[in-house]
């Protein structure tokens, strides 16, 4: 994930259920907790659909995630940012919402 993310204080993440997150420290601190977890989760993208107008593009996509506990799909946008030379896309906000999860006892 360190790769993908703008390593600056613009930077923002809103997990489904979380606060926002502000600044590339408290983003990589979320994403450092959600990978340590023991349990394995698996991601199925579906429904992606993206759009570029000049340094800027945007990404829906539907994370249908599946793990110990279940599986829920979650709707989610990111947005990317071209650096100063166009060379490379960084993502700069992801935002995620819960679209559906198990009910309790299935």
């Amino acid at each position: 994930m360190s790769d993908v993310w703008e390593h600056s204080d613009r930077v923002l993440c809103a997990h489904p259920g979380w606060v926002t997150l502000r600044g590339w420290a408290e983003v990589a601190g979320s994403f450092f907790a959600l990978f340590s977890n023991p349990d394995t989760l698996q991601f199925v993208l579906t429904e992606e659909h993206v759009e570029v107008v000049g340094p800027v593009a945007w990404v829906s996509i539907d994370e249908n995630l599946l793990g110990q506990q279940g599986g829920a799909t979650v709707s989610a946008l990111n947005v990317f940012v071209q650096d100063g030379h166009g060379d490379n896309w960084k993502l700069v906000c992801h935002q995620a919402s819960l679209v559906s999860a198990p009910n309790e006892g299935e």
